[in-house]
């Protein structure tokens, strides 16, 4: 969401940063929108201050015993004209309102500028993947192999892309869940909650699902929104509040299960767990000082690669480019794993992880602030959100990155404890 008062200064940096995004210049409409709207409100002060006068007159008049019909005959005309102006200028308000949500976050200047995923940029690499003496799989092939991964059963009580997973595997997901809250909250500074997984208009709203994205989200029949992802409900812990700032930062962690329509996702990865409907998910959200929003940003990407690395998983790191960016973000870092059965067993990287910061932009819509300890006021505060990372993208790394010639899947050694010991997971 944007500050009217800014793109009423700035027209030129607002339209030139949407243009990084691929739209049209959206000033003009804005700022016309802007205009109508101030200008009722000037008529409806004009009318009241007018209003004001007028009852002096009549009272100096009555109290004179002098007639004052024709100012009586002002006032009640001038009310109607008010109350129309009014209603004017709240209409013409909700307009804009409308029309700003619809926009996404301006790129920082470092974001570079691009069309789609090709466009974006790889900043570092971490690992060798594994070289195979056998031509490996993907995960599905293993998962159904070890008998533990059942799409079919899954598809005749909810239909496709859904999956029920039993066993060691079931197991191997919750272990890694753990996993990962566990490094989070003991060594990263992240408090751990456990959200709903149910919202309101206005939470979807805040960190900007709605109104734009409402294909993509489920809903219940009573009007509640099945969260996308945590960062919903996280992020709207601070919503219309005035945080102080010596308690700043805020760092959240959750994991939950996820749940998304994947409406654009028609004919893609229609085998497997990657682009499921429902899935798990560790995440972290970060609630910060303006100061600090970039550094955070790195701290928190750091975070999320520290998972794959006590996974041994290999890994790379891109910015996004303008046109790849989410709708809210500012700047993101996609962390990417190797997935070895890929692209028919050559292999290939794949998202497991999005970071982005996000400015103030979900601070507007959710109108969270904080208090200078100077006392000069409020400002808003800046919001970052990150995948600690997709549950059930980790456990397709694992099954093979550690695949093994008979079927069997190796346990990663950080694994080990949270599976009771077991090293290599084989068919029941």
């Amino acid at each position: 969401m944007f500050d009217i008062k800014w793109i009423r200064d700035d027209p030129e940096a607002f339209d030139a940063g949407l243009a990084r995004r691929g739209l049209d210049p959206q000033s003009p409409a804005l700022l016309a929108l802007d205009q109508t709207r101030r200008e009722a409100q000037t008529r409806a002060q004009e009318l009241q201050t007018r209003r004001n006068e007028l009852s002096k007159i009549i009272g100096q008049a009555k109290a004179a015993g002098e007639n004052a019909e024709a100012e009586i005959q002002e006032v009640a005309s001038s009310k109607k004209e008010q109350a129309a102006a009014e209603d004017a200028a709240k209409a013409r308000g909700v307009d804009l309102e409308s029309a700003l949500a619809e926009l996404p976050n301006l790129p920082l200047d470092d974001v570079p500028d691009g069309a789609d995923e090709d466009d974006n940029i790889e900043v570092r690499r971490w690992g060798e993947p594994r070289s195979f003496s056998f031509a490996p799989k993907e995960h599905f092939e293993i998962g159904e192999g070890l008998g533990m991964m059942d799409f079919e059963t899954a598809a005749k009580m909810s239909g496709s892309r859904f999956c029920i997973l039993s066993g060691a595997l079931a197991r191997l997901e919750r272990s890694l869940g753990a996993f990962m809250l566990d490094l989070h909250t003991g060594e990263h500074g992240y408090t751990e909650v456990n959200p709903p997984a149910l919202v309101r208009d206005d939470a979807a709203f805040g960190t900007g699902q709605l109104p734009k994205f409402e294909e993509d989200l489920f809903k219940t029949q009573n009007g509640y929104w099945l969260i996308p992802t945590a960062e919903v409900p996280l992020t709207n812990m601070v919503a219309g509040e005035i945080l102080e700032e010596e308690d700043l930062p805020f760092r959240f962690s959750a994991m939950t299960s996820c749940f998304r329509s994947e409406a654009g996702a028609a004919g893609r990865d229609t085998r497997g767990m990657i682009r499921q409907h429902q899935f798990s998910k560790v995440e972290m959200v970060s609630i910060v000082h303006p100061d600090r929003s970039d550094s955070e940003l790195e701290r928190m990407t750091n975070c999320a690669e520290e998972v794959l690395k006590r996974l041994e998983l290999p890994y790379r790191t891109v910015v996004l480019c303008t046109g790849d960016m989410g709708f809210s973000a500012r700047k993101t870092y996609d962390i990417e794993v190797w997935l070895p059965g890929q692209n028919e067993g050559q292999g290939r990287y794949r998202e497991i992880s999005s970071c982005s910061m996000c400015g103030d932009f979900q601070a507007r819509r959710m109108k969270a602030r904080f208090r200078s300890k100077e006392g000069k006021g409020t400002r808003f505060l800046h919001t970052l959100n990150g995948s600690g990372v997709a549950v059930g993208r980790a456990l397709i790394a694992i099954l093979e990155n550690y695949q093994q010639d008979d079927g069997s899947v190796a346990v990663p050694e950080v694994l080990k404890p949270y599976m009771g010991g077991l090293s290599v997971i084989t068919e029941d």
